[in-house]
């Protein structure tokens, strides 16, 4: 079973889970990933959160008191980069290092001292949830050993995670959502698999442009700004299952663009 897999899996699961075993569930998933720490949360204070903020992590309980006492969100660095991002990033990449000042190196050598070093933040802007608080999920690995598509099925499995907790004390909301043409569904699961434009054009026998000419056609459809986004917008309403992505090696019946 490989990452996809269990973010498939954990995504499929969480549907019916309370918050508890949602955030237990969420946290076995990237134990099996290989990281040992996450917080998926709004960027408030942790002790004292607004209502309905979503705050869910196993941080160090020492750290996370001091953290809000000193209301440390506010110039987080990692918060505040996330905010300005869309990408996914490294705490330890040239990029976010570049713009923290002596403060923020500060916390994150405190973090480090609590076992929180070498984390990966995945910023979360649903454009389904108007007036969001702004938010993020960072995990810290084990090891230095991580597969790469372990990653990938974090960003997945994060913002599925965040949704859904958002959720869990409102009344249910039927989502109007434009449903996807057979291309541009084909195309999402195998983004969702981690394959590049080129390579969905070689499966799909389609050039490169027009893969790409899908993928932005279904970001446009579902009402969303990263692909990331329209690969969870779509799995949530059940227009792709990464369980039925099409794979290299089935063949691919003639489809009519």
């Amino acid at each position: 079973m490989g990452p996809i897999d269990d973010a498939q899996s954990f995504v499929e699961r969480a549907r019916a889970l309370p918050l508890q075993e949602l955030a237990a569930a969420f946290l076995v998933t990237i134990e099996r990933l290989g990281f040992q720490h996450f917080a998926c949360l709004a960027h408030v204070d942790p002790l004292h959160p607004p209502p309905g903020a979503v705050v869910i992590h196993n941080y160090p309980h020492d750290w996370v008191a001091e953290y809000g006492e000193r209301r440390l969100h506010q110039i987080d660095p990692v918060l505040i980069h996330a905010e300005r991002t869309l990408l996914p990033f490294h705490w330890n990449s040239p990029e976010f290092l570049a713009q923290i000042t002596t403060p923020q190196q500060e916390i994150l050598a405190e973090a480090a001292r609590r076992g929180l070093s070498r984390g990966y933040t995945i910023p979360i802007h649903l454009p389904w949830t108007p007036g969001a608080l702004r938010a993020s999920c960072s995990v810290v690995p084990a090891s230095e050993s991580i597969d790469p598509s372990s990653y990938f099925a974090l960003q997945l499995m994060a913002m599925h995670l965040y949704d859904a907790a958002c959720r869990k004390n409102e009344p249910p909301i039927e989502r109007l959502q434009k449903s996807l043409s057979l291309r541009e569904r084909q195309c999402l699961e195998l983004v969702a698999e981690g394959k590049s434009d080129w390579a969905i054009g070689q499966i799909l026998r389609i050039s490169e442009h027009t893969v790409h000419r899908y993928i932005e056609s279904a970001k446009r459809r579902l009402g969303v700004a990263t692909r990331v986004q329209a690969i969870i917008c779509a799995l949530q309403g059940r227009q792709i299952s990464l369980g039925d992505v099409i794979r290299a090696d089935r063949p691919i019946k003639a489809v009519r663009d």
